[in-house]
């Protein structure tokens, strides 16, 4: 699986097998009889036909995942962020260094979010908060190189969410060993040529966006936008995974951290990409 957040975590993965190769399963609750071994009284029959005629208990009843939970979630953080993003927006000319600092406390944020076994609320909310800082920062840096370039990345992404959304739910595109190996490899040859590229352009031996322009970069975003594509698809996958394998309610934030960091690549990806079929470099 690509992406840590979820790989890290045992409910969004693949289903344990126990000892003798079959499915493991929770504990189940004792009998009815089992207890009264030293004296425990058996219930009555009207209390055992209250029993039999209550309705089932939901996921939300025992505290389980589920597909509300995540989008819930993730939409609460996504309105967090698009309002810290307008406040950065409005203040980059007065505080022109609040939205580096979002993209500093961003990716601690990110990186301690994503290793952590259990989700914390409060950081996730934090990480929110400064990637909004940083994307509204930069947003209007491009808008201001190119306008309407925001609008045009914002369809953009919501475009290729509701595509890969589709695919995964007609089932057309199933995550399978090879998808995800695949995806894996792109993964990791795309962090190493933006990592050589980083080096090339801080040390001065390439101007600018280094290899990140012209007709190259138009192939690297094209690639890279794929890549992330192919990152939801598998983030949906361990989304559903989660749910069916009745994960417990609190990795909703998991979930909804876990698509805000594929979406925020994502939308970073098209901007750059859309900023160089317009000339803006």
């Amino acid at each position: 699986m690509s992406n840590p957040v979820f790989s890290n975590s045992d409910v969004f993965g693949e289903p344990r097998r126990d000892a003798r190769g079959g499915t493991a399963t929770a504990s189940r609750p004792a009998q009815y009889g089992q207890y009264g071994q030293y004296g425990a009284q058996a219930a009555d029959a009207a209390s055992l036909q209250n029993m039999y005629e209550a309705p089932s208990a939901t996921p939300a009843d025992t505290q389980r995942l589920t597909y509300t939970d995540v989008i819930m979630k993730t939409a609460g953080q996504f309105a967090l962020l698009v309002v810290m993003a307008a406040v950065s927006w409005s203040l980059v000319d007065t505080v022109p260094m609040l939205w580096v600092g979002g993209m500093i406390v961003g990716l601690v944020l990110g990186l301690v979010n994503a290793f952590k076994k259990n989700p914390s609320p409060v950081l996730i909310t934090l990480y929110s908060i400064a990637q909004g800082a940083f994307l509204g920062g930069i947003s209007a840096f491009y808008e201001a190189q190119s306008d309407g370039i925001v609008l045009q990345a914002v369809l953009a992404t919501l475009s290729v969410f509701g595509a890969a959304l589709a695919l995964f739910s007609s089932g057309k595109v199933r995550v399978t060993p090879k998808f995800t190996r695949f995806l894996l490899i792109g993964m990791v040859g795309y962090l190493v040529f933006s990592l050589v590229n980083m080096i090339l352009v801080w040390t001065g031996v390439l101007d600018g966006w280094g290899m990140r322009g012209g007709t190259l970069g138009i192939i690297i975003g094209l690639v890279a936008v794929v890549l992330a594509s192919m990152s939801l698809i598998v983030d949906f996958d361990a989304i559903k995974r989660g749910v069916e394998g009745g994960a417990p309610a609190k990795y909703a934030w998991s979930a909804a951290f876990g698509l805000m960091v594929t979406l925020i690549w994502l939308y970073l990806e098209l901007l750059r990409l859309i900023a160089i079929l317009r000339g803006g470099e």
